[in-house]
C-alpha cells in the first residue's frame, strides 16, 4: 500500500525566482537557466544549446524525422550562403527578409587599420557577389530543384532540409527568438495546383499532431492573413498554441507557394502532353521554438515541466547513501532497477534513466532535477531495498508529493504513469486555452478584452502573470489597414482564421463587411 514519505525539513516554497505571477519574462529565463537547456554566448543574439536542452532538441528532432519520412520525404542539405542575386529574383521574398538578412562581402582577413585607427585584422577579398546568410531557402533549393526537374515523371519532389538559420533579430530570447536557430525545412515540387495544396496542409496536419500527441500543447491549426503571409507565398497556414500568459505563439508554418518560386527559380516540366508547365511548389518548417513553446506551456514556478513522450531521460534514480556499510549494496540495488527500465519500451524507444549517484546532498540533486522537468524521481534508501520498494515523485503534481511502491509494481505500471502524466498536461493545457478564449461580437467588446497597448507588456519586457485579454474570436473581414490600426493602439495582432472552424455568417466587428468565419485575435510571441 502507498505511504506518504515524512518531510525530514521545510522544503523550498519555488524554485525559480521570479515566479509567473511576479514577472512572467524574467520567469522564463530564469525556467531555461535552472534547467540548463541552454545559455547566451559572446555572439550578439546566439545561444549555447547545453547537453539537456540539446537531448529534448533531438528528440523532436528524431519524431519529426520518422513522421516526415513516413509522408514520403527524404533529408537533403543546401549550402549556408545564398548568392544576392538569388534573392533578388522573387521581390516580395527579399523585401520580406531584407531588414533580417547577415551579408558577407569578404572572403579574407589582413593585416590592416580598424576603424578605430588601431592596426589588426580587417576584411579583404571582396566578393564579386554579396552571399546572403540563410534566413530561409526557397530561392537555393529552387535553383536545385530546376535542375532536377525536367518531367512530370519527376513529380512530386518532396525535399527536407534540418540546418541552421540566421536572421538579424534586433530584440532576442532564448529558444523563442534568436539570430541562428536550429530548425527544419520542408520544400516540395509538384505538377498540379491540388497536390501542392493537399502537401501544404498535410504537412499542417502533420506539425498540429505532434505539436498536441508528443509535446502535449493544443493549437489551432488556422490561415494566416495577407498581413501576416510568408513573402512571396499565396498562402500560409499555422499553428497557434496559448501560452501560460496567454499570449499566441506561432509554433509552425506551411506555406503554399504557388507558382511564385518556380517563376523566378526557374522550376519546369514537359506534362503526359509535352507541354511546358512551371511546378507548384510549397514549403513548411518548426525550428528550436517548439523548447521555447514546451517551456511557456507546461513549466511551473519550480522550473521545467517535460512531456514523458520527448523527455530526454524519463527517470533519475536518486540513491539513498548516508551510512558506508549499505552504500554499495544500495547502489547495486539502484543499478539493476535501471536496467530492468531500460527493458521497458515507451514511445517508441526504451525507458531512458538517469541514476545520479553524484556525491552532492540529496536535496540539491532532487532539486536539479525538478528544476530540469525530468517525469519521474526515484529515491531508495537501505529501508527501501529492504522492503523491496523505491520513493517515487512525479513531476506534474508538485515537488512535495513522494509515495512508495514496489519495485516490481513500478516497473510494471511506468509506462502508464508516464502516459497519464502526457495526457494530463495536454488537458491542463487546454483547459487553460478554453478559459481564456472568448467569442467577442462587438468591437467595444473587443477593445475591453485587451485594454489599450502597453508598452510594458511587450515580448522583451512583459511582467506580471498574463497579459490582458487571451484568444478573441470574432467575425472579421480581412484588411491590412484594420491590422495595422490593431498593432498600434491593442499590441494585437490576427493570429489565424481557423481551418476547422464552423462556416458561420457574420458581420466584421471592425468594418461592418459581412464575414463566413471568426478569426483568432490575441497578443502574441
Amino acid at each position: 500500500m502507498s505511504t506518504q514519505k515524512p518531510q525530514s525539513a521545510p522544503a523550498p516554497t519555488t524554485a525559480i525566482t521570479p515566479t509567473r505571477e511576479q514577472n512572467y519574462a524574467e520567469w522564463y529565463q530564469q525556467v531555461v537557466r535552472a534547467a540548463e537547456l541552454a545559455e547566451t554566448s559572446d555572439v550578439r543574439g546566439c545561444m549555447v544549446i547545453k547537453p539537456w536542452g540539446y537531448a529534448l532538441w533531438e528528440n523532436l528532432q528524431r519524431v519529426l524525422d520518422r513522421m516526415f519520412k513516413v509522408t514520403g520525404h527524404k533529408n537533403a542539405y543546401f549550402p549556408l550562403f545564398i548568392p544576392l542575386s538569388y534573392f533578388e529574383k522573387e521581390a516580395e521574398h527579399v523585401e520580406g527578409f531584407a531588414k533580417e538578412c547577415a551579408v558577407v562581402t569578404h572572403h579574407r582577413l589582413a593585416p590592416g587599420i580598424k576603424a578605430d585607427g588601431r592596426p589588426g585584422l580587417v576584411p579583404a577579398g571582396e566578393l564579386q557577389e554579396p552571399l546572403v546568410v540563410r534566413p530561409t531557402s526557397e530561392t537555393i533549393i529552387g535553383a536545385s530543384f530546376a535542375k532536377w526537374v525536367q518531367s512530370y515523371r519527376d513529380l512530386p519532389l518532396l525535399i527536407n532540409q534540418w540546418a541552421n538559420v540566421v536572421r538579424w533579430e534586433m530584440r532576442t530570447r532564448l529558444f523563442l527568438r534568436t539570430t541562428e536557430f536550429l530548425w527544419q525545412e520542408g520544400h516540395t515540387a509538384h505538377a498540379t495546383e491540388k497536390e501542392a495544396m493537399e502537401e501544404t496542409l498535410k504537412m499542417l496536419e502533420v506539425y498540429a499532431e505532434f505539436a498536441e500527441n508528443w509535446m502535449a500543447m493544443p493549437v489551432i491549426k488556422g490561415e494566416k492573413t495577407a498581413a501576416e503571409r510568408f513573402p512571396g507565398a499565396v498562402n500560409t497556414f499555422c499553428i497557434e498554441a496559448m501560452m501560460q500568459d496567454r499570449k499566441a505563439l506561432q509554433a509552425g508554418t506551411s506555406h503554399f507557394l504557388g507558382q511564385n518560386f518556380a517563376h523566378a527559380s526557374d522550376i519546369k516540366f514537359s506534362d503526359v502532353d509535352g507541354k511546358v508547365n512551371f511546378a507548384w511548389t510549397t514549403s513548411w518548417g518548426v525550428s528550436t521554438r517548439f523548447i521555447g513553446a514546451m517551456i511557456m506551456t507546461h513549466a511551473d514556478d519550480d522550473g521545467m515541466v517535460l512531456p514523458p513522450r520527448l523527455a530526454p531521460a524519463h527517470v533519475v534514480i536518486i540513491p539513498v547513501t548516508h551510512k558506508p556499510e549499505t552504500a554499495q549494496a544500495v547502489l547495486d540495488y539502484c543499478t539493476r532497477l535501471a536496467a530492468d527500465l531500460r527493458e521497458v519500451a515507451y514511445a517508441g524507444r526504451t525507458i531512458e534513466v538517469e541514476l545520479d549517484n553524484r556525491d552532492i546532498r540529496g536535496g540539491d540533486k532532487s532539486w536539479q532535477w525538478i528544476k530540469r522537468g525530468i517525469p519521474l524521481r526515484v529515491e531508495v534508501g537501505p529501508r527501501d531495498m529492504e522492503q523491496d520498494s523505491v520513493f517515487m515523485a512525479r513531476r506534474d503534481r508538485g515537488h512535495k508529493e513522494k509515495i512508495s511502491v514496489k519495485r516490481d509494481e513500478f516497473i510494471a505500471t511506468i509506462t502508464t504513469v508516464l502516459e497519464d502524466m502526457q495526457s494530463g498536461l495536454f488537458a491542463r493545457a487546454k483547459a487553460h486555452r478554453e478559459l481564456n478564449s472568448k467569442r467577442i461580437d462587438s468591437r467595444a467588446e473587443f477593445e475591453a478584452f485587451f485594454g489599450a497597448k502597453n508598452d510594458a507588456e511587450d515580448e522583451a519586457t512583459s511582467t506580471g502573470g498574463s497579459v490582458k485579454g487571451g484568444f478573441a474570436l470574432a467575425h472579421y473581414a480581412p484588411d491590412d489597414a484594420i491590422e495595422d490600426e490593431l498593432k498600434t493602439k491593442f499590441a494585437v495582432t490576427c493570429r489565424c482564421i481557423p481551418v476547422d472552424g464552423p462556416a458561420e455568417a457574420g458581420i466584421c466587428i471592425f468594418s461592418g463587411k459581412p464575414s463566413t468565419r471568426r478569426a483568432v485575435f490575441a497578443k502574441s510571441y
